[in-house]
């Protein structure tokens, strides 16, 4: 059975639980900066989402704005421009100081700085993916598929490879054969065909943004030889057709210049658990084998 991730009913909701802001600060902003200007339909959906969305302007991407609004992103970097910001990082900040307020009730965002601002929205999506997980049917089935290839193949190209590498590392404890992908192109379906041919049925993609197009590339010959796709990513996945099979989203942070992404971290180890779950000994044999080894071999120091 197909396990796909549950599209919330708005934008608000995805974001998780958070205080209403009052948008008419940032609707009088807005108003401010483009007084006078001639607006494209284009700016005009913009600016209505942006009110609209208060609470959640701080936390937006570009290419999430661009999809509520059902614009191009390169309509979102023009507007911001046209607002008089050198960019979207720039729009982004200065318009998050109108919402900040109503960020958490255990911060006091009058006197937060930008990283405990960026900590308390790593909060709330940690809030968001505990109501996703709370479906223990589409975990279980998710782990089952990965329990259930041999080999297990397991991708994460540029921003994700460091999700990819800590899954495959520790999954390799348990499960017999894991097969890491970190290189896209030819390499990549190199390995994708002789996991095939090895009697692979299911292979791991973390697709975190930016999303490679060879991340896309992989996956769409993964299917064409018959592999089960199953997919961590955040709500923004650009899937370009492709239907996972088991798929699971969390939202990554964005206000600081470079994206964290620490429910999506959250996310490996919940799926080694239900890895585990679905083996017969839970893996246990090949856990124990290799902490002998270890002792043996006094890999670590305690």
């Amino acid at each position: 059975m197909a396990v796909r991730a549950r599209s919330p009913k708005n934008k608000s909701d995805a974001l998780g639980p958070q205080a209403a802001a009052d948008p008419t600060l940032l609707r009088n902003e807005l108003e401010r900066r483009l007084e006078g200007r001639r607006l494209t339909p284009a700016h005009r959906r913009i600016t209505q989402i942006l009110v609209q969305h208060a609470a959640d302007v701080g936390y937006l991407t570009s290419m999430e704005l661009a999809q509520l609004a059902n614009v191009s992103q390169p309509s979102v970097s023009r507007f911001a421009v046209a607002l008089g910001f050198p960019g979207f990082q720039e729009m982004r900040r200065a318009l998050r100081s109108l919402t900040e307020p109503s960020t958490t009730a255990n911060t006091n965002t009058h006197n937060a700085n930008k990283y405990q601002v960026a900590a308390a929205a790593e909060a709330r999506n940690l809030m968001e993916l505990s109501e996703q997980l709370e479906d223990m049917a589409r975990i279980r089935e998710f782990g089952s598929a990965l329990a259930g290839s041999a080999p297990l193949l397991v991708l994460g190209l540029r921003a994700s490879a460091g999700l990819a590498t800590q899954f495959a590392y520790f999954a390799a404890k348990i499960h017999p054969d894991v097969r890491l992908i970190t290189n896209g192109g030819s390499i990549s379906e190199d390995q994708i065909e002789q996991a095939k041919e090895a009697g692979a049925t299911c292979i791991l993609s973390f697709a975190m943004p930016l999303y490679p197009r060879e991340t896309i590339q992989a996956l769409q010959y993964a299917r064409q030889v018959g592999l089960d796709l199953a997919v961590v990513s955040d709500p923004a996945f650009p899937t370009q057709g492709l239907a996972p099979d088991f798929s699971l989203s969390t939202r990554i942070c964005s206000s600081l210049v470079f994206d964290s992404s620490v429910s999506s971290a959250f996310l490996v180890t919940v799926l080694l658990e239900a890895m585990c779950d679905a083996m017969p000994d839970g893996g246990e044999a090949r856990l124990e084998a290799g902490d002998r080894s270890s002792m043996r071999r006094k890999v670590f120091i305690r």
